[in-house]
Formats: structure tokens, C-alpha cells, sequence
């Protein structure tokens, strides 16, 4: 994931022919028009500029040479000097933390030349923060795939941060940003994303304050496609599943749901992760030694405390359709290996992350809307109400 760096105390570096002033008179003899006005946008001396918009532009003539390193050790960043000789920029963001040296010529028409130079060093990590989000550039997803904003610090000024990630779509359809917590923010709409639709997320964060002296990093496009709608409805009365995609009825299968000591929850989960094949330990999730299978077939994960729909090869294929047996997992038949022509493999094969993962009748709670990608178990009123704009 690309991040750019906060644009902190960014000043203009004007020099002139020769490292002169940057109030220097430059007009020669006869009121010449003088040398070319070079500007390297972090200046001379700064700390926390930017690790994505630093670069070097020139106005009356045309850069000749622009030469970048790492100012402790050398190493060179490698740039590009635009068509017209305007502008120059590095090919890839620089690191967080870093002190750097840029030294620039250029001249002008009449073959006057000037040249100019800064060190600065980058925002550091400690005065900066980023959003891991989901789902990725590209993608094609589920109809209930959340944009998700994970941010590797506490954030104190919401307002401004969410103000600053615009999710659109292509439906129409508006949308809308739900704090949980200081560091994650969801966005989603109303209802389902529409089948067909692209969602794009502009993320302009370089530069925001997001708490007390800790500023954003990132300016990205993420756009990605919303594929054809799935609706999966596990009945734990009945011990099965009913797949609807746009609206039909596409399968119905036997699952074997929660046992009555360890119920799966109820609602609306959307699927987050897709495996072919997995380790699930109990122990990583509270159940101490009572399971450790290191090869679960075709598992994809419901909740971040650890549901999943998953295959099943070590049970009895009479549970299937008959009753609950798992520590709260949906389990399918299916073979050791994630091979064969199975029930497990089909759904896998079927199901998109962002496809949504109904569960009624269970004797357990409703799952929490934090609990994975699973807001949509929050009414609008509710989800609105956490917003910060």
C-alpha cells in the first residue's frame, strides 16, 4: 500500500546561480531576465516533509540535473525529470524518518544557469500515522464488503481524518463513516453495495493533523468492483444453508452449526478471508486444548474472535443437516486434502470476500458490529450516529 508523507513545514527553497540568496537580483547587465528560479519543495533544514511530495520545479529555464541521496550513507533515490524540463519528482515514496539531500541545476535560454540545494529530513513514524484499509485496489468483492481504515495510532481529531476519506460509488448510493473506537473507521452504505457498482476511496491524508503532532501520510485512489450479489442464509433450526445470488435461489445445503455449549452467533457476517486450507487451534481463541487441526479445508473467516464456514472431514457426514457439533464454526462436508467434488469446495469455489453470511435461530447473541467486517448489524440510525462529519 503506497502512503505519502505529511507536507509539515514544507517551505519554498528558492536559490539562485550559484547557491545565492533566494531574494538575490538576479538580471545581468542590460536588464537581463537573469537565471532560472529553482524551488525544491522541502526546505533547507526542515524535519517532517513529506515522504510522497517532495520535489524539485523551475520557473524561466529547464532543469538539467537533479541528483538525490540518502544524506547519511549516499544511497541514491532514483527520479524522473519531466518532458518540458519543469519539474522533477523521486519514482517512489521515501522513507519515514530519513534525512536526504537533493542538488538541482538548471538553466534557461540564454544559457544562464543556477543551481540549488536542500537536506531535510521526512516525517518521522512517531509524528505520523497511517490506515491499514480493506478491500485492496482492484478487487472485485461482495456485496457487503465494508471499506475498513485500521490506524496504527489513536485518533483524537476524527472529524478531520474522516473528512478527508471520501468513499463514492458509482450506484449513487450514499455512504457513510462509523467510528469504532480512536482507530478504526468503516464506511458503507445504507443497504447492500449494488451488484455491478464501483466504489472508489480517495484517501487525502497527507498532512492532517490526526492527533496532537501526528499528521497522515497517505494520498491514494483505491477504486474496486463490487461483483454479483450473494446472500448465504444458515438456518440453525433446520441445519442449512440457502445460497441466493441476484435474487435466486442457487443451492441449498446441509451444515452442521454451533453445538448447544458453544453456539455460533447470530446476524450479518461478511466474509473477510478466504483459505484453502488452515490451522485452527483452540487456544488461540479461548478454547484451550480442546482442538488443533492443522489442515481445516475451504475455511473463511466471519469474525475476527475466530467464527468461520469452513470444511469438515473429521465428523460424521450424518451431522450435516442434522446438528450442531462445532465451538461455534458453520461447518460443511468435506475431504482431507480440500480436494474432490465436495459441498465445502462448491461454497468455497462460489463465495467472493465481501459475500454476506446470514445466521438465524441460534441460541446465541447477535454478533458485534466490530467483530469482523460485520456492521451491518447496526441499524442506519446507530451507524450514522458514530460518524464524525
Amino acid at each position: 500500500m503506497a502512503v505519502a508523507g505529511a507536507a509539515l513545514a514544507l517551505g519554498a527553497l528558492t536559490l539562485t546561480a550559484c547557491g545565492g540568496s533566494a531574494t538575490a537580483d538576479n538580471k545581468k547587465d542590460g536588464g537581463d531576465t537573469g537565471a532560472p528560479q529553482i524551488t525544491i519543495s522541502a526546505k533547507d533544514g526542515s524535519t517532517g516533509a513529506s515522504i510522497n511530495a517532495t520535489g524539485v520545479k523551475v520557473a524561466d529555464g529547464r532543469l538539467t540535473d537533479v541528483k538525490m541521496t540518502e544524506a547519511d550513507g549516499g544511497k541514491a533515490v532514483t527520479g524522473t525529470i519531466a518532458s518540458d524540463g519543469s519539474s522533477w519528482k523521486p519514482k517512489d515514496q521515501l522513507e519515514r524518518g530519513t534525512k536526504y539531500r537533493i542538488a538541482a541545476t538548471a538553466k534557461d535560454s540564454a544559457g544562464h544557469t543556477a543551481a540549488a540545494n536542500s537536506i531535510f529530513t521526512t516525517v518521522t513514524t512517531a509524528n505520523s500515522f497511517i490506515g491499514t484499509y480493506t478491500p485492496d485496489d482492484g478487487t472485485t468483492v461482495g456485496v457487503g464488503m465494508p471499506v475498513s481504515f485500521t490506524f496504527d495510532k489513536a485518533i483524537t481529531n476524527r472529524k478531520d481524518v474522516q473528512a478527508h476519506i471520501k468513499v463514492t460509488s458509482s450506484s449513487g448510493q450514499q455512504v457513510v463513516g462509523h467510528w469504532f473506537g480512536g482507530q478504526r473507521l468503516d464506511f458503507r452504505p445504507e443497504e447492500y453495495w449494488k451488484a455491478g457498482s464501483k466504489v472508489t476511496m480517495k484517501i487525502d491524508l497527507d498532512g492532517v493533523e490526526g492527533a496532537d503532532g501526528v499528521h497522515g501520510v497517505q494520498d491514494k485512489t483505491v477504486t474496486f468492483t463490487v461483483g454479483r450479489a450473494q446472500v448465504s442464509t444458515v438456518d440453525v433450526n433446520t441445519q442449512k444453508m440457502t445460497v441466493v445470488r441476484d435474487g435466486q435461489t442457487i443451492k441449498t445445503v446441509p451444515v452442521s452449526t454451533g453445538s448447544a455449549a458453544h453456539p455460533t452467533y447470530n446476524g450479518r457476517m461478511v466474509i473477510s478471508e478466504k483459505f484453502v486450507q488452515t490451522r485452527m487451534n483452540g487456544d488461540t481463541v479461548g478454547f484451550g486444548g480442546e482442538y488443533d487441526i492443522a489442515d481445516v479445508p475451504h475455511a473463511m473467516r466471519l469474525s475476527q474472535s475466530g467464527t468461520f464456514i469452513h470444511g469438515n472431514y473429521w465428523s460424521s457426514p450424518s451431522i450435516f443437516g442434522a446438528q450442531g457439533t462445532s465451538h461455534g464454526c458453520v461447518g460443511l462436508q468435506d475431504v482431507r486434502g480440500a480436494g474432490g467434488d465436495t459441498t465445502a469446495k462448491w461454497f468455497f469455489d462460489n463465495s467472493l470476500v465481501g459475500d454476506v453470511v446470514v445466521v438465524k435461530n441460534s441460541h446465541d447473541k447477535t454478533i458485534s458490529p466490530d467483530n469482523g467486517l460485520n456492521g451491518w448489524n447496526m441499524s442506519w440510525s446507530q451507524w450514522t450516529s458514530g460518524s464524525a462529519s
